[in-house]
């Protein structure tokens, strides 16, 4: 399958069945995957993410259609060829016995060293650069059963690029990392994509990371593919929240973020923000138990999805608008039945001059 600008696709799956032994979990999956692109696999536990991947990888018997690597179906290709096209990363976790950090990305060129695995300078080289894309040369003689898991999931992942695919397929590989190593592996991915021209398909529950770094998201439910697009397309609070079947507390698509439940009741705080300054004190309030009423907020201001995740009330204006006499009557009258009012504002700009004078009327109570 080519796009209209002409490039093909790397893997494609063609009414692919899986699923264990000779029982179908998900019928006729269409997947594309191009090289220089991301493609990231989303949706609830159980789902059958992994199920896809292990399927394309042959960990799983295919039961039903063809998947095609670089336009001839894997069934065709011996192992050696899938291994100097594609690389593996999934979630479970190797435990090399005696081996250091180099030697465990030196296994990435088996596909051509032969039987007897005896590396040649290029090789070396390779083995050289796969550390350097991941920021691994420090740790290249340490032994690989005595680092961190963040450095050990670099250094299969080196292990993979130095196998100089075309595709890399990877099933979740930020689980057991912390922020800063999640971040660090996304990084190099996305840093990959380019400089190799190489493919990426992986599946990923970190939403927020999904949403910032992929080129194409497929969403995995029910037993189905049940979307497929790109982000801008994907990641909508109604559709999220659809996706995971969210009951309680909310997704929040334009922070890429989740937010716990608001607090129900009438009222006991009035929170005067804007520009990102009320979100601490919303979440303090929320963690607190408190209702509160949030206003004069523009419906474009950064904070106002925060504020209608989590306020009991929210007093809006439109964008670009000044805040005009509707608004601001309807939040004096909330704040006047309100015990505290909170401003976080310091500054009051043409546009919400009015949640200055609100600030005003409810000075006895105003804490900045």
């Amino acid at each position: 399958m080519t796009d209209e600008h002409g490039n093909s696709d790397f893997i494609y799956t063609d009414n692919m069945t899986v699923g264990y032994g000779n029982t179908p979990l998900i019928r006729q999956i269409q997947l594309h995957i191009k090289r220089g692109e991301i493609v990231t696999l989303i949706g609830p536990n159980g789902a059958g993410k992994s199920t896809i991947l292990k399927t394309i990888i042959r960990q799983l018997k295919l039961l039903d259609g063809t998947v095609y690597l670089d336009g001839t179906s894997m069934e065709r290709l011996s192992e050696r060829d899938i291994a100097t096209r594609m690389a593996v990363l999934m979630t479970e976790r190797i435990h090399p016995e005696l081996m250091t950090c180099q030697e465990v990305v030196a296994a990435g060129r088996y596909p051509y060293t032969g039987r007897l695995g005896i590396l040649r300078q290029e090789d070396k080289q390779k083995v050289r650069e796969a550390l350097r894309l991941v920021h691994g040369e420090a740790l290249a003689g340490q032994d690989f059963s005595q680092i961190s898991d963040g450095q050990r999931q670099r250094i299969l992942l080196a292990r993979a690029i130095c196998q100089e695919p075309q595709v890399i397929v990877l099933d979740e590989p930020t689980s057991f990392l912390d922020i800063r190593h999640k971040l660090e592996i996304l990084d190099i991915l996305k840093n990959l994509v380019p400089q190799k021209k190489t493919a990426v398909l992986m599946s990923l529950h970190e939403l927020d990371l999904a949403q910032k770094l992929s080129d194409y998201v497929v969403c995995v439910s029910r037993n189905r593919i049940d979307r497929m697009g790109t982000p801008e397309e994907i990641f909508t609070s109604s559709y999220i929240s659809e996706l995971y079947g969210i009951t309680r507390g909310s997704y929040q698509a334009e922070l890429g973020c989740l937010e716990l439940e608001s607090v129900k009741g009438m009222p006991k705080v009035f929170v005067i923000g804007g520009n990102g300054s009320g979100i601490p004190v919303y979440r303090r309030l929320q963690r607190q138990g408190i209702p509160f009423a949030a206003g004069v907020l523009h419906k474009n201001d950064v904070e106002y999805p925060i504020a209608k995740a989590l306020a009991a009330e929210v007093i809006e204006e439109q964008p670009f608008e000044p805040i005009g006499e509707g608004s601001f009557q309807r939040a004096a009258s909330v704040m006047a039945s309100c015990e505290q009012v909170i401003c976080c504002l310091t500054e009051f700009g043409t546009m919400n001059q009015k949640n200055q004078v609100l600030a005003q009327l409810g000075k006895e109570k105003t804490t900045f």
